[in-house]
């Protein structure tokens, strides 16, 4: 059985630049997502 995740939506994070893709578990608040990971939001106000 073949996944098609190809098509779904993805965002740059602004801590590491790197492309991250739509999760289920931000099905509900997948525009409120700006950061990939939890490192990533703790480290957005380190720089």
């Amino acid at each position: 059985m073949a996944h098609h995740k190809l098509h779904l939506p993805q965002k740059i994070c602004p801590v590491c630049l790197r492309a991250f893709v739509w999760r289920k578990k931000w099905e509900k608040n997948w525009e409120a997502v700006k950061y990939c990971s939890v490192r990533c939001a703790k480290r957005r106000s380190v720089g």
